[in-house]
């Protein structure tokens, strides 16, 4: 698929991965909707992708976890295009929490937010996309095939994503419907600053090197290489793809080093 004029939805989009994918998509020459809650940023980034791509770009006040909000980005795309060739699931939040620690309000909006988002946007978007053979793209995690320490809730949501994401694909395997599962590594970006700690507040600050990350700019370089290839899933780091190899055929040793792993991160919950 070439992109240049086709048209775009991003959720999670004022920030992050979510506003990397609005550039790089910008940059091939697609329209763009961007969604997110923060709708003065959603502005100032559709201003300048204007500007600089000359591409047309639309700004949608939109909370994935609200599902009257994701029926309404679909009706506004629609109203303004009249088409759907691409829709990038990235909305997310993540968590750092032991389970036995944490309050169940914390897991409620995770998956509210990761996995219904999801749900929400795609069940609106699926009959305009299947007239275009269009893409659905989830933005998920290493953490969908592997379970992490202190991010139950998020893993689980990932775990839900993946396997609705797979259905999606076999239901609609002659419909011409594209399904990309996308699963980066540990991205620079501020979805660790806000992830919700044990009693649901932000914890405000990372526990990892964020030096040492992927940088969300090459992130979303892959994820629109995958759109543009079709590709079917992206496992974006060596790590990531060793773990969930390993994971099918030795999956207690796998599970010891991801232990020792988290166990080495600051301030580790692990004792």
């Amino acid at each position: 698929m070439k992109l240049n004029d086709k048209v775009v939805i991003i959720t999670g989009a004022s920030s992050g991965i979510g506003k990397a994918l609005a550039i790089e998509f910008a940059s091939r020459g697609a329209h763009l909707v961007v969604a997110a809650r923060n709708y003065v940023a959603l502005c100032q980034l559709t201003e300048s992708l204007i500007n600089k791509y000359h591409i047309k770009a639309v700004a949608v006040q939109c909370d994935v976890a609200v599902e009257e909000d994701c029926n309404y980005l679909i009706k506004q795309t629609i109203l303004t295009f009249g088409r759907i060739d691409v829709l990038v699931n990235n909305a997310g939040i993540s968590m750092r929490a032991l389970f036995n620690d944490v309050d169940l309000k914390v897991l409620k909006s995770i998956m509210d937010i990761n996995f219904w988002g999801t749900i929400y946007c795609t069940k609106y978007a699926l009959p305009h996309l299947l007239k275009t053979q269009g893409s659905v793209v989830g933005v998920s995690s290493v953490a969908g095939y592997k379970g992490l320490p202190g991010r139950s809730g998020y893993s689980a949501s990932k775990f839900a994503m993946n396997g609705f994401l797979e259905v999606l694909r076999v239901e609609n395997l002659h419909n011409g419907l594209h399904v990309l599962t996308a699963c980066p590594g540990f991205t620079a970006s501020n979805i660790r600053n806000v992830a919700l700690a044990k009693d649901g507040s932000q914890q405000g600050e990372t526990h990892m090197e964020e030096e040492k990350l992927m940088t969300a700019e090459e992130v979303a370089k892959r994820i629109t290489d995958g759109v543009e290839n079709r590709a079917r899933t992206l496992i974006m780091t060596r790590q990531g793809k060793l773990a969930v190899l390993l994971s099918k055929f030795v999956p207690a040793f796998v599970d010891k080093m991801v232990y020792k792993t988290f166990a080495k991160e600051k301030d580790s919950l692990l004792k």
